[in-house]
């Protein structure tokens, strides 16, 4: 008998499935006779498994290649383990290896740049130390200052130091391209001033390898201020150079240590140079040309680092352009670690001196030996534009009565222009009456804001000079000092002023984006007539072979630009390239170099060579990703001249600005804005991703600001970049869902024509254009909705920009850099 009380399951209990593990299942399921995991070699249910896997085989059903994939999957726990011991153990030795090659015998020197960030930084003081090590053997390269190498036979290590010039832009950042560290020599006190900052803002953009920090001297300093002076320097570095140590030198045994840590630390790569095979100058010599004395070859002796080098690819120099190589040699390492390049030198204070010659001494040039000559059928072209055939695109030939019809037309429209005595009937064709000129406006510039602002300067100096005159006549003799120094008062008052204009236009175009005003002199159809309307912005269709300017026959284009980086990077990694390998000293004969590049490389300027990878010397379509450097707060509007510092290049060019989205066609930006990313797009010679870019502005004194950073986007002439128009109009009577709209044409034909586009509000309701009622523009529209009295109309236009060709390989040299204290702040501008 049942106990009272018991519960009794129902039959609607709910049954719950039994958990199956599968094949992570555990051992004590395994043991329990549950699935089977993985059988031992040679046990029956191993023999059954390989049976059963034999008939597959041969029936067909299973691939053989997706066996050893099957058998990662199945590693157990022991074989994962060991594996990623494996890797972890192959990407260590590796580190290692990049260690000890860097600086030794069959490596290049390791290459230290000395960089001051103060005025009252001791580099002289740095180099001092550094040369005084024991055991080691200096060579002194003649004619440079601060630029010397120090070797070490017991060590087994070289290195080069190159002393970057203070304030010269250009030559910090070049070196900075290929050296494998940086030293930032940091004042004792204060660290670094305002010329610094920027410096180290400009290279924390380009990207650096790896640094450290020295701070020489404050020996001087009390004990106690010593430890406070070293405390707060940790505290400002921390900002820039967070976890990073400080490495005091005033003794030998400091600088021993700083060489230790140099020689140790592990290196950080560049994505630019370490696909690319480039070199920094040990020597150079120039050989005039037999037709000019002013082009020439120019022989120049470093080590290979990177990649291979190829004699037949180009080779670009660092602000100078491309060119040919036409031979390579490889004359005896001036830095080898070898006892015989010791041998006989005399030691004193157990120091070493060897000066050695910039063009080599006659003995190496006996012992030079040619490795490789330019081949003319694998050589690669210089050719960077394609030459447009004006014919290709030409139809047929016109008949004679079409040539007939045209004689007769023109005699029909000819008129009677009064023109100069002695002018032919072509150059008369050209000649416009002034009635005609006044209709047609010239629309090249593809913004109306230029031409208002040029107008609006234009009143201010027309104003300015009519209150001037009655100055001049009741003005009175003075004697003024030269100190005073008026006209460069007056200059920097008129560059504040346009520059307050600039704000003005930047501030209205964020309140009223892309808005413009109707015309009244001239029909809206013949001012607006290359732009269209769209009925989505995002999705309606837009074609990017449509209406291509001339230019775009001058450039090339990938069919995939992805997979052609992708196969070419693949082919760097895999195949070995024959030529020069890393770390050899060899001479590269340039062809046809102007006599200019020796010249600066005499007076001081570092000469850095990159190889070029395939087709990077044609032109095209280059997009820039970029944001607004926050030390910069000037306004820059579109198609203003910017230079550019892409990668390994450096250039001019007018750049266009557009939003970074990810639909197929992309909004004009007439400035660039502060708080968004910004694409900015340019003609310029291909390069590949990744590469870094700095975007600077120069300055009417010759500096060069900073104003964005950013890295490479893409190489594409397809992407497309809309320029909008906002045309604007006021309700004048409104109902329940039409209203009679004002103000934004001005006769009847304008209205018609532009009827098919569709019109938005402020507000967010969506209408279209019904009729034109009278003759003065006003506009009877239908809404989705009854509109508000203080609601604006709107009325969307679109037409695709095109950038202007102005690119200029040649970058002006920049005066030194001094922080500008005449930007007036964006809070101060007031607007009318």
């Amino acid at each position: 008998m049942v106990a009272a009380g018991v519960h009794r399951p129902g039959p609607l209990k709910q049954q719950n499935k039994a958990h199956k593990g599968g094949k992570h299942s555990g051992s004590s399921h395994r043991r329990a006779g549950g699935e089977v995991g993985r059988a031992r070699p040679g046990s029956p249910p191993a023999l059954l498994a390989a049976a059963i896997l034999t008939l597959l085989l041969l029936s067909g059903r299973v691939s053989v290649k997706a066996q050893p994939r099957r058998r990662l999957r199945d590693l157990s726990r022991v074989d994962r383990r060991h594996q990623a011991l494996q890797l972890r153990r192959q990407r260590k030795e590796a580190v290692l290896a990049e260690k000890r090659s860097l600086g030794s015998r069959d490596g290049p020197p390791h290459l230290v740049v000395l960089v001051p960030l103060h005025s009252r930084a001791a580099a002289h003081d740095t180099l001092h130390l550094l040369q005084s090590q024991d055991s080691a053997v200096v060579c002194v390269a003649e004619g440079r200052v601060g630029d010397f190498a120090l070797l070490c036979p017991r060590l087994k290590q070289r290195w080069r130091f190159v002393t970057a010039q203070a304030g010269d832009l250009h030559a910090v950042l070049d070196l900075a391209k290929v050296a494998d560290s940086l030293l930032f020599i940091l004042d004792p006190t204060d660290g670094w001033d305002s010329a610094g900052d920027y410096c180290l803002s400009c290279l924390f953009a380009q990207g650096f390898p790896t640094y450290a920090l020295a701070v020489p001297g404050g020996t001087d300093l009390p004990p106690k201020k010593r430890i406070d002076a070293r405390k707060k320097l940790a505290k400002a570095i921390e900002k820039r150079f967070p976890e990073a140590k400080l490495f005091p030198l005033n003794t030998e045994q400091e600088s021993s240590l700083l060489l230790r840590h140099l020689a140790t630390q592990k290196q950080r790569h560049l994505a630019f140079r370490d696909r690319r095979p480039h070199l920094l100058a040990y020597a150079a010599e120039f050989v005039p040309g037999q037709e000019s004395d002013l082009i020439g070859t120019l022989k120049v002796s470093g080590f290979v680092r990177g990649q291979t080098l190829s004699v037949n690819s180009l080779m670009h120099i660092v602000g100078h352009g491309d060119f040919q190589m036409s031979q390579v040699d490889a004359p005896p390492d001036p830095l080898s670690l070898s006892p015989r390049v010791v041998k006989g030198q005399k030691r004193k204070q157990d120091m070493e001196i060897q000066d050695d010659s910039a063009n080599g001494t006659d003995e190496m040039e006996e012992d030079t030996k040619v490795l490789m000559k330019a081949d003319p059928k694998k050589q690669e072209s210089l050719q960077s534009e394609v030459v447009p055939d004006p014919m290709e695109g030409e139809q047929t030939w016109p008949t004679e009565e079409e040539l007939q019809e045209a004689e007769a037309s023109l005699k029909a429209n000819r008129r009677v222009v009064k023109v100069p005595k002695g002018t032919s009937k072509y150059q008369a064709a050209w000649i416009v009456d002034d009635g005609e000129g006044g209709s047609e406006k010239d629309d090249d510039d593809d913004d109306e804001d230029d031409d208002m602002m040029e107008e609006a300067v234009s009143q201010e100096g027309e104003s300015s000079e009519e209150e001037g005159e009655p100055a001049e006549e009741d003005c009175e003799t003075m004697t003024i000092p030269e100190s005073l120094r008026d006209d460069q008062y007056d200059e920097k008052v008129e560059e504040d002023e346009q520059m307050l204009e600039r704000y003005k236009q930047e501030r209205m175009d964020e309140m009223f984006p892309d808005e413009v005003d109707t015309p009244r002199d001239v029909p809206a159809r013949v001012r607006f007539q290359k732009y269209r309307g769209l009925k989505s912005f995002r999705t309606s269709p837009w074609d990017p072979k449509e209406n291509l300017p001339r230019d775009y026959a001058r450039i090339f284009q990938f069919q995939d630009f992805s997979r052609t980086r992708k196969n070419l990077f693949r082919q760097i990694e895999k195949e070995e390239t024959e030529g020069a390998l890393v770390g050899w000293y060899v001479t590269v004969h340039v062809c046809n170099v102007p006599v200019s590049v020796m010249e600066s490389f005499k007076e001081g300027k570092p000469l850095v060579l990159f190889s070029l990878l395939p087709h990077e010397q044609k032109m095209s379509v280059l997009n820039f990703l970029v944001h607004r450097h926050p030390s910069n707060c000037e306004p820059v509007r579109a198609k203003e001249e910017l230079i550019f510092h892409c990668g390994f290049r450096r250039f001019r060019a007018s750049p266009l600005f557009s939003q970074h989205t990810s639909a197929d066609k992309h909004k004009l930006e007439r400035f660039l804005r502060p708080d968004a990313a910004v694409v900015v797009t340019v003609y310029a010679p291909i390069t590949f991703p990744p590469a870094s870019v700095l975007l600077f502005k120069q300055r009417s004194n010759g500096m060069h600001d900073l104003i964005a950073t950013g890295s490479l986007l893409s190489v594409d002439p397809d992407r497309i970049v809309i320029k909008r128009l906002v045309l604007s109009g006021h309700p004048f009577k409104i109902f329940t869902k039409m209203a009679v709209v004002r103000y934004m044409f001005f006769n009847r034909e304008d209205v018609m024509w532009f009827k098919p586009v569709e019109l938005r509000t402020k507000w967010g309701r969506r209408g279209h254009i019904k009729e034109p009622l009278g003759t003065h523009g006003h506009m009877k529209c239908h809404f989705d909705g009854q509109l508000k009295s203080q609601d604006t109309v709107l009325l969307n236009l679109y037409k695709r920009v095109f950038p202007k060709w102005t690119y200029d390989p040649h970058v002006p040299e920049p005066v030194p850099w001094v922080r500008s204290e005449s930007a007036l702040p964006v809070q101060e501008v007031e607007m009318d």
